[in-house]
């Protein structure tokens, strides 16, 4: 069975969506859920003694337990509400980094990192005298486990690491590199945007210092992100942003914090994101992640056996099997990404180019940009072929240009 029809905008546009990886699409359960918050429930958590926003504070709170359950986490107050996960990521930085580098300490990133795992953390050791290094990918774009022990050390104070590239679609082995950071006194940070769309995530498995994600990749609305941190860590930071709802007290010359969560989630809050992250993994689990896995293998299988076939392309992904997500990165050798890009939009297929927020990437690999198809569940063979189709379509209008 194809999932399309439980989202109305593949219902409305005849379009071949393969931009999952940028932001999902989101199913009508999510819609309703939050146009029936707005309905029946809209008022300000935390902010009131009657009857409508306690129950919105009841909607709020729940929503955070259910998160508990799904990464498993030891608390409930462990899981912080954000904007999207660069939020997330920016205030481990400043929260945990500037407070806890110094001089000659290093952090540890991987070169597929996303800008958003990657900037603060330049920003952060330039303001500690602490140093950034980079672990590099092999030939079939994964991270070795010599180039892993080589760059973890004993000055090791932080590890950032994303869990899935969004450019190559790698899958890296997050556990076994928490494992080797931990031995040598490192916290970890994972990035698990990429990921938890597609796999169950357990961070108590992982044993993740920290972890982020946002919602608008895993079928929730734009503008809610999380971040697991372990409680005895997020007790020792201090906040990252002020205002309404994060203190307990304030007098005119000091303030004094609220506890775990509230400590961290300053102002009044994304509450309909809230909810249609709740509702969105509802609608996950009532499919299950090994369907959703299944489904994904079989599509993206398809791909990667059709794209092949084009000679013309060049493409980007790890030849193990195993190790490799729902993302197809390439190129048609001799062209322009944004040329290829709109010509496959002119045939109704969706999917991305430019340099994908990973520019420190792209210099690795030796281009400025690729186009990226990254799927999902709702997507087809049909697709597929849209794809394949267009591509072939853009090849010709180029191929007397291209020098042989």
């Amino acid at each position: 069975m194809s999932y399309k029809e439980d989202f109305p905008i593949l219902k409305n546009r005849d379009i071949a969506y393969l931009d999952s990886g940028a932001t999902t699409q989101k199913p009508k359960k999510v819609m309703d859920a939050i146009s029936n918050f707005y309905e029946k429930y809209n008022a300000n958590p935390h902010r009131g003694a009657y009857s409508l926003s306690v129950e919105a504070t009841k909607i709020y709170e729940d929503t955070r337990k259910k998160i508990q359950k799904f990464i498993n986490a030891r608390f409930a107050e462990e899981i912080i509400f954000s904007k999207n996960a660069s939020e997330s990521l920016n205030l481990i930085a400043y929260s945990y980094g500037l407070d806890n580098l110094k001089k000659d300490d290093e952090v540890v990133i991987s070169i597929m990192e996303h800008h958003s795992n990657l900037v603060p953390w330049q920003y952060v050791t330039s303001k500690t005298n602490s140093k950034l290094k980079y672990m590099y990918i092999n030939d079939e774009y994964e991270l070795s486990e010599k180039e892993i022990e080589e760059k973890i050390t004993n000055k090791t104070k932080i590890v950032g690491i994303t869990h899935i590239s969004n450019v190559l679609g790698t899958i890296n082995k997050v556990k076994e590199i928490i494992k080797y950071a931990h031995k040598k006194g490192a916290v970890v940070v994972v990035d698990a945007s990429q990921s938890i769309p597609h796999m169950k995530i357990d961070v108590q498995d992982l044993d993740a210092d920290f972890l982020v994600f946002s919602g608008h990749k895993m079928l929730a609305p734009l503008g809610i992100g999380v971040l697991y941190g372990k409680r005895e860590i997020l007790n020792k930071m201090n906040p990252f942003l002020m205002g309404g709802d994060m203190i307990e007290y304030v007098y005119e010359d000091k303030t004094t914090f609220a506890p775990l969560p509230n400590k961290f989630e300053a102002g009044t809050q994304n509450v309909e994101g809230v909810v249609g992250l709740g509702a969105a993994i509802d609608y996950i689990e009532s499919i299950g992640y090994n369907k959703i896995k299944a489904i994904e293998d079989e599509v993206v299988e398809y791909a990667k056996e059709e794209l092949s076939k084009l000679e013309f392309l060049e493409l980007y992904i790890t030849p193990n099997k195993e190790n490799h997500s729902a993302v197809i990165s390439f190129n048609i050798k001799g062209v322009h990404p944004h040329d290829v890009a709109s010509i496959l939009d002119s045939q109704n297929v969706c999917v991305r180019s430019g340099n994908h927020c990973a520019q420190p990437l792209m210099r690795f690999l030796g281009v400025d940009s690729t186009c990226r198809a990254s799927f999902y569940f709702y997507n087809t063979k049909e697709d597929v072929d849209r794809l394949t189709r267009g591509l072939k379509k853009a090849y010709a209008m180029f191929e007397k240009y291209i020098a042989k």
